[in-house]
């Protein structure tokens, strides 16, 4: 039976940031999008609210300005070839994310057979962001169901791998699980741990476990 190998994003792909803080970092905003991620840790403020005001400060945001964030982001090492072997073993990789999907969707190109983001409108913005659009922990779940009937699979053959409290969820719904650089509440639900900046070990510590 094939499995569905199952990323977060922020802080498990991305090594000690999120895809909001690189896109804010290229238009000079760091500080204002630190207090924002603050406010969501802290449970000041909910996915949809956030997106809405990250979306309120990006008003200058152009693709240059996307494609600088994401070729310059601190991605973990390995993360193509980790991918390359999950399709030459016939698995399946996708990434779920709260970040916007017009950065989430670049992944693809890495290998990903899925990558699901928040939706936002299109760069540069025309349009506010639709709240119904911006996903939440349980959304996560709801998005690996989907994908485990596109590809045939069962979600007792799903393996997600997250940082944070926005994996809760599908930690629980899944059979095993990684915590990559995570919180300690994460890393209590997790099947494996793992500490570092190559997502290739990280990857090793699910290899024998079907």
């Amino acid at each position: 039976m094939a499995r569905l190998h199952l990323f977060d994003l922020d802080g498990t792909l991305l090594h000690g940031s999120t895809a909001p803080l690189e896109i804010s970092r290229q238009l000079g905003l760091e500080a204002e999008n630190m207090a924002l991620e603050k406010a969501i840790s802290a449970g000041l403020i909910g996915p949809p609210e956030y997106a809405t005001r990250v979306h309120a400060l990006w008003t200058e945001l152009t693709e240059a300005h996307v494609t600088a964030a994401f070729d310059g982001a601190p991605w973990m090492s390995g993360i193509e070839d980790v991918w390359r072997e999950i399709r030459e073993n016939g698995d399946y990789c996708a990434v779920v994310s709260l970040s916007p999907s017009f950065f989430v969707e670049r992944l693809m190109s890495w290998g990903a057979h899925a990558a699901h983001g928040s939706r936002f409108p299109a760069v540069p913005f025309a349009e506010p962001v639709d709240p119904a659009g911006v996903l939440s922990a349980a959304a996560k779940v709801q998005i690996a169901d989907r994908l485990c009937e596109e590809f045939g699979v069962s979600k007792s053959d799903c393996v997600a791998y997250g940082d944070s409290l926005s994996d809760k969820d599908l930690f629980r719904a899944v059979p095993v699980s990684v915590a990559v650089n995570a919180d300690r509440y994460l890393c209590g639900l997790a099947t494996y741990s793992y500490v570092g900046r190559d997502l290739r070990d990280a990857y090793q510590l699910v290899c024998g476990a079907r």
